[in-house]
């Protein structure tokens, strides 16, 4: 059997932000209605607690897809010339389990963490949000843009990294290919005030955002923090937020945005609102007032690996894209 490996530099073409945004919206609304196969991330810890092994398995009912990714977290990679995610996705025939093909799954993990944002900002921020604020400086950060450019008419967007010259490289580079140009801030607080849209793509393991900072009818993208002893938000700006999720039960183990203002008795499990694909399917409501304030708090969840990879996959046979290898997968005659 021939399988597909596709690498790093050939998944953008195959997976331009726009059409992930839309693909996104499907997936979440397809979690949602219950046709899916999501077991909790297994994570293997190296014994320092320096890194570790992720494993995301899963099945998607439409479009078909079985897989798993595969990716190792490294914080300490954050500044260096490695990412702090590597890995693959694996794909995998839904009918025999052929193995279909292996992609990189750094630039996926860019590209539909940022688009599920993106889907998330065009359900629930205001029509007339055109304040961007990005707190980070790094591959999420690029790709954040990208998605709320996507979804909303920019005007103005500021940027702050910990690290002045990071913050400062990445607003020249950004200004290159924005609309508008793309100013580093000193600090944090005056990136946000004033925003009407704010993304947290940090490595930070404490608040970089504080609620006081927020601007009524904001729209909050937190997505940096991915563990339970984590968080990028302090207890004010998610007791001040109508809380969204991508998965629940994702969330209620691994969200340290809720879990930390829940163990301090800020707020209860009642305090999420739903499933971004709830509010999709409109099971749900979504923004309800112009002063609102709505957090989306994204943990990345299999199935969003998986649609992207089918994506990839099925373009890359369209365009003759990935290199073909043969990995077996049909029994032998002789045996």
């Amino acid at each position: 059997m021939k399988t597909l490996v596709i690498s790093q530099r050939e998944v953008p073409a195959l997976l331009p932000m726009g059409a992930c945004i839309d693909l996104m919206a499907e997936t979440l609304r397809t979690t949602s209605r219950g046709d899916a196969v999501l077991p909790l991330r297994e994570m293997v810890w190296l014994p320092d607690r320096s890194g570790l092994l992720g494993l995301m398995p899963g099945y998607l009912g439409s479009p078909r897809a079985l897989g798993l990714k595969v990716v190792s977290v490294m914080p300490g990679n954050h500044g260096t010339e490695y990412d702090s995610h590597q890995g693959v996705v694996i794909l995998f025939e839904v009918t025999h389990g052929s193995l279909l093909a292996v992609i990189d799954a750094t630039s996926i993990t860019a590209i539909r963490t940022a688009a599920v944002s993106g889907a998330a900002t065009r359900l629930l921020a205001r029509e007339d949000a055109r304040d961007l604020a990005i707190l980070g400086s790094g591959v999420q950060a690029r790709t954040h843009l990208e998605a709320m450019a996507a979804v909303r008419p920019l005007r103005r967007i500021r940027v702050w990294s910990r690290d002045p010259s990071r913050a400062r490289a990445f607003a020249e580079r950004a200004s290159r290919n924005s609309t508008c140009p793309v100013e580093p801030v000193a600090d944090a607080r005056a990136a946000v005030l004033g925003a009407d849209l704010i993304c947290t793509t940090t490595a930070s393991r404490e608040p970089v955002l504080e609620g006081d900072w927020i601007a009524p009818g904001a729209h909050v993208n937190a997505v940096g923090a991915c563990f339970a002893a984590c968080r990028e938000l302090d207890t004010r700006a998610v007791v001040r937020s109508r809380l969204y999720v991508d998965r629940r039960e994702s969330a209620l183990h691994e969200a340290g945005d809720f879990l930390i203002p829940r163990a301090e008795g800020a707020i209860g499990e009642d305090h999420i609102v739903g499933e971004i694909g709830e509010a999709l399917l409109g099971s749900i409501p979504g923004r309800r007032s112009p002063d609102e304030i709505t957090l989306f708090k994204s943990l990345g969840i299999a199935v969003e690996d998986l649609a992207a990879a089918h994506h990839i996959y099925r373009t890359a046979l369209e365009r003759g894209a990935g290199t073909a290898i043969e990995l077996g997968g049909q029994r032998d005659p002789g045996c």
